[in-house]
């Protein structure tokens, strides 16, 4: 094809022409040999000489498994068998497609001199395969031909599906049947084979599992608590006291919201498995890519391979991780939705993992209704506890009569330390209003609950502050 279409172009615009046609046969071939010199091996790679000019070589870059190592390689090939070291731009992204390019321009010092332009674009298909191509002209050329080449290249070139076809055909995804959850909550598409795990499968997440240790894991949510937030700051400081053993805050995550998204989503699986009883899983992320941060949230898309531990060896993973910003307490929550395969059936299963990713679905109707019967109980049991407050803050004010003699307040004092030990072996804490007009002791979870939902309204009372005949 190269030859049939340099010869047409030959004859139709003369000599100019024809020694054009003559570099870029050279340069193609330099190209094919520099794609594939990590091995000592070309095959695979394709040639595209369009009609507008130019030539556009893809393909594998066989022995790299980065796009830093495949980009370095290509033009470190340029530089050796051109004599001249190519003059590189600024990384960016591609439009529409996951991969990143860069402009560079080299001079043919080893082929009579002249100037070259050119594009690399390369793509990271898996763990260990990565796809380039190169889009070259004259650079008196480059601007009119690259539009041409980029359309032509794109029309054949699909790196995320090149791996599938390297490994002997890429499989098209595996037909769907829809999956739903037992609450009506969230549904799914999913391969004959594939079951959704019930009791994991409620409340707008599912987890389906497939019948070669294939997952899928859509719509899981973690919450953690922000340091940098100050009610959280104190939060932590009073479980690092001893206080509010058995409540939800002596087990929380205390996460930074705006770490990073990769570290983040491993901390708060490693967690999750630990209280499980599970071994640490082993991550190996090889790409981070940070998706456009919308009000509200941060996300990324993370690509890599994971080792469970389990004696089955790594898996080909692919997860969306997002976080959404933490509120006035500095409570915040993410979502995950993640896929995980053999290693060995990765490449035949890719497309198909994808499919069921897209094909989730939640009904946020019965969600909400769902969260709304859970939260029913705590909002009654917060009316019980204003009632209570109310009852003991009148008792408070019958009680400010009381002797303050030296005896008396040495002997008040060791009251007062020996019910702020009593009250922290029962679990018991004692707040107050935000005036200080009334004191009440509730069971820890019901005071930390007030306090982070109220901070202007209720705080913690030490025992230098109790109230005789209230608080001891």
């Amino acid at each position: 094809m190269a030859g049939g279409n340099g010869s047409d172009r030959s004859r139709c615009k003369g000599s100019a022409m024809k020694a054009n046609v003559s570099w870029l046969r050279i340069f193609g071939l330099l190209l094919l040999t520099t794609m594939g010199s990590a091995t000592g091996r070309a095959q695979g790679l394709r040639t595209i000489n369009p009609p507008e000019g130019g030539q556009i070589v893809y393909g594998q870059v066989t022995g790299e498994t980065t796009e830093s190592g495949a980009m370095a390689s290509i033009l470190r090939g340029l530089h050796q068998r051109l004599g001249d070291r190519p003059r590189v731009g600024k990384l960016f992204d591609v439009r529409g497609s996951d991969s990143v390019a860069v402009f560079f321009s080299v001079t043919k010092k080893n082929q009579g001199g002249g100037q070259i332009a050119g594009e690399l674009i390369v793509a990271k298909a898996t763990t260990d395969h990565v796809e380039a191509a190169l889009l070259t002209d004259d650079a008196a050329r480059f601007s009119k031909s690259l539009s041409p080449m980029t359309k032509a290249l794109f029309k054949v070139w699909h790196p995320m599906d090149a791996a599938g076809t390297a490994g002997g055909g890429s499989a098209p995804p595996a037909a769907l049947h829809q999956a739903v959850a037992q609450d009506r909550s969230a549904s799914v598409g999913l391969p004959n084979g594939w079951n959704l795990v019930p009791k994991m499968s409620m409340m707008g997440s599912l987890v389906a599992m497939g019948p070669n240790q294939e997952s899928a894991e859509m719509g899981v949510a973690f919450n953690a608590l922000d340091p940098n937030n100050p009610h959280v700051r104190q939060t932590m400081q009073t479980v690092q006291n001893g206080g509010l053993r058995g409540t939800m805050y002596a087990t929380a995550s205390y996460i930074p919201y705006n770490g990073e998204l990769s570290k983040t989503f491993e901390f708060q699986i490693q967690k999750v498995r630990q209280k499980a009883g599970l071994q640490p899983a082993i991550y190996n992320f090889t790409s981070v890519t940070p998706l456009g941060q919308d009000s509200g949230e941060r996300c990324a898309q993370m690509q890599g391979t994971v080792d469970f531990q389990d004696g089955k060896g790594k898996r080909e993973m692919n997860t969306l991780y997002c976080a959404y910003t933490p509120n006035q307490f500095g409570m915040w929550s993410s979502t995950a939705c993640m896929t995980t395969v053999p290693m060995q059936l990765a490449a035949k299963e890719r497309t198909t993992l994808g499919a069921i990713l897209e094909s989730y679905q939640v009904d946020m109707a019965v969600v909400r209704r769902q969260a709304n019967a859970i939260a029913k109980p705590e909002i009654d049991k917060i009316h019980e506890i204003g009632r209570r407050a109310a009852i003991q803050a009148k008792t408070a004010h019958e009680q400010q009569d009381i002797q303050r003699s030296s005896v008396y307040q040495h002997w008040d004092s060791i009251d007062r330390r020996s019910q702020e030990f009593e009250n922290y072996q029962l679990n018991y804490a004692v707040i107050s209003n935000a005036d200080h007009t009334a004191h009440g002791t509730f069971d820890s979870d019901d005071a930390a609950y007030l306090v982070q939902k109220y901070p202007d309204k209720y705080e913690y009372v030490s025992a230098p502050d109790y109230w005789k005949g209230i608080d001891y």
